[in-house]
């Protein structure tokens, strides 16, 4: 054993046989493969500054406080500082340090700190406030600071400067992050950047532990993705009434707005959903008998009414937590200590939990930033045994589906992003709903636009199951025996046996098509690879098609580009192009063209 190895293997014999809980298959006595990785890595090179990062579920905690604890023992530090993003993040960083003899005051706001404590919990809120304090009690005593979710210090500029101006003299800093990092470019403080060879800075971390790893080392839950399709109806602002189905190529401004039909809790869709997903609980309680399901709804009335729906279909009343709600915290822990089924919360609880009996989420709100994702899904990934699945229901939204078959890549910051003449930003994200991801008010804000729509009416259909990349599964109807197929997944396997199982699920399926009853032979007979979730961007490049081809035929025809899209609507049906589907504009183009071919 070499003499770093040495040192991270001593650093936890001092612990609390209790700490982590449970290492992980195969790996050490006390740390996981990875976190014993992590701590050689620290050890050997000493730095004053550490970017560990590492999938949801993994295990961040344990490797920080394993790390604060060598350092408190070897007398490199005399107290530790914890910035948390939330209020109960801030109280679970106490209680998980108090296992190992760690006393953190989550309270602390001013003045001497007690005796009895060796370090604060504090949130990066609590730093904007007042960096000064926190300044001088680094500068009295040496300080191991830890910065838990990091991306968050860049949350706004007055935040960033806060965290350095009171962290600046600390002793070591210890940065951590679990999930792709902001879209925005502001810098994050201790954070460095190394810049690559197109020109570009990226943050460059320290040690990196990703998914795909975790997987394989399952350390955390492989994860289920099953998507619903459905046929969506709204009014707009000017009063039309729109029809699409989810999932259909259509316009950024009509997938936001059927997806919000969707979620609608008065229509059919969100019961269908739901409905779903406890059948799916109850099957993985067979094997996990206190696993835990959590809808994640995008305001306070959309979740009273998801834990309203979820009493009726089930009997049992759901736990509702709502971030302003100051009893939040007692709630969260009432349930992770309970064995109730169903958990509703509101945006911001995507990050601020840390229940790892919850195994089946449904994805309720329309934010749909990389950033996000992670962390909603990060909220059912960690395991507790292996074989242990996670499962996430989810909307058939072409962002959404590409975040799920995306859930293996790592990502840094990236500090600078040159936009070429032509050229899409190819690291763009809404700003917006990145602020409206970072917000703790649940309140209505006016941005999603109260009045530009109103939801009529919605209906749910299965439409596939998306696993490691790969797609699975022929559209279905709720309560058919195809849907019941994949509902019914046992809740222990081996990722290696989910593949296998979902194989044979789909090819049962294909198989029993064509004795598919005539209610339901509307639905399309395709696998689901064979059915891809068009983007808004082709639909700009159909759009685009198009007009090129309207231009071409006015050119020869003489007449005017209006008259023929006209004339095309006329012929075909539908809305303007700005609003019709890509089997429409297809069918546009089609007609334009065979109008041009008897001209010649």
């Amino acid at each position: 054993m070499t003499t770093t190895a040495a040192s991270a293997s001593s650093a936890s014999h001092h612990l609390s046989p209790a700490f982590p809980g449970r290492a992980p298959w195969g790996t050490a006595n006390k740390l996981r493969a990875w976190q014993q990785g992590a701590m050689e890595r620290y050890l050997q090179e000493q730095p004053r500054d550490f970017l560990a990062v590492a999938t949801p579920g993994a295990g961040k905690t344990t490797f920080a406080l394993t790390l604060a604890s060598w350092l408190l023992h070897h007398h490199v530090v005399q107290q530790v500082t914890v910035v948390a993003p939330t209020e109960h993040l801030k109280k679970q960083w106490a209680e998980a340090a108090a296992k190992i003899g760690i006393k953190l005051d989550p309270e602390y706001s001013a003045g001497p700190l007690s005796k009895e404590y060796q370090g604060v919990a504090i949130t990066y809120a609590g730093v904007g406030v007042r960096p000064m304090l926190h300044r001088n009690r680094v500068e009295q005593r040496k300080t191991l600071v830890i910065l838990d979710e990091i991306h968050h210090a860049g949350d706004s500029k007055s935040w960033g400067e806060a965290c350095l101006e009171a962290f600046e003299p600390a002793t070591r800093r210890l940065a951590l992050t679990g999930t792709p990092f902001r879209s925005d470019t502001n810098p994050i403080p201790f954070v460095a950047y190394e810049e690559g060879n197109d020109g570009i800075r990226r943050s460059a971390a320290d040690y990196t532990y990703g998914y795909g790893s975790a997987l394989g080392d399952g350390v955390v839950r492989p994860v289920i993705f099953l998507s619903y399709s459905g046929n969506m109806r709204w009014r707009t602002k000017a009063g039309d009434e729109i029809a699409a189905r989810l999932g259909e190529p259509m316009t950024k401004d009509a997938i936001s707005q059927a997806w919000r039909t969707a979620l609608d809790a008065r229509g059919e869709w969100m019961p269908n959903v739901l409905k779903a997903a406890d059948q799916r609980l109850t099957e993985v309680r067979k094997a996990i008998p206190d696993a835990g399901g959590l809808v994640i709804a995008s305001d306070q009335d959309s979740a009273r009414s998801y834990a309203k729906l979820i009493r009726e279909l089930t009997g049992e009343k759901a736990t509702v937590v709502l971030s302003d709600d100051t009893g939040a915290s007692k709630r969260i822990d009432d349930f992770t200590a309970s064995n109730d089924r169903w958990m509703v919360a509101v945006r911001m609880v995507s990050e601020g939990v840390d229940v790892p009996r919850l195994a089946v989420g449904v994805y309720a709100t329309t934010i749909s930033t990389p950033l996000f994702f992670a962390q909603a899904v990060g909220r059912f990934v960690r395991s507790r045994r292996r074989g242990e699945t996670a499962s996430v229901f989810l909307p058939t939204v072409p962002d959404l589906l590409g975040h799920a078959n995306e859930m293996e890549v790592e990502r840094d910051h990236v500090l600078d992003k040159p936009k070429k003449d032509g050229e899409e930003d190819p690291y763009a994200e809404s700003e917006q709903e990145m602020d409206e991801a970072n917000k703790e008010q649940d309140e209505d804000t006016g941005e999603q636009e109260q009045f530009s729509f109103e939801a009529l009416e919605s209906d749910a259909v299965f439409d596939r199951v998306l696993f490691d990349g790969a797609e699975f599964g022929m559209q279905a109807h709720p309560g058919s025996e195809e849907e019941q197929d994949y509902l019914g997944i046992p809740g222990l396997l081996e990722p290696d046996q989910v593949q296998m199982l979902l194989q044979k699920r789909q090819a049962r399926q294909i198989a029993h098509g064509k004795k598919r009853p005539d209610e339901e032979a509307d639905l399309l007979e395709l696998p689901a690879e064979r059915r891809p979730v068009v983007s808004h961007k082709e639909m700009l490049e159909l759009r685009k098609q198009l007009n090129t081809m309207v231009g071409a035929y006015s050119h020869q025809s003489g007449k005017p580009h209006g008259v023929i899209h006209t004339e095309l609507r006329r012929t075909c049906g539908g809305p303007p192009s700005a609003e019709a589907t890509a089997g429409q504009l297809r069918q546009r183009i089609a007609k334009v063209g065979e109008w041009a071919t008897r001209m010649k």
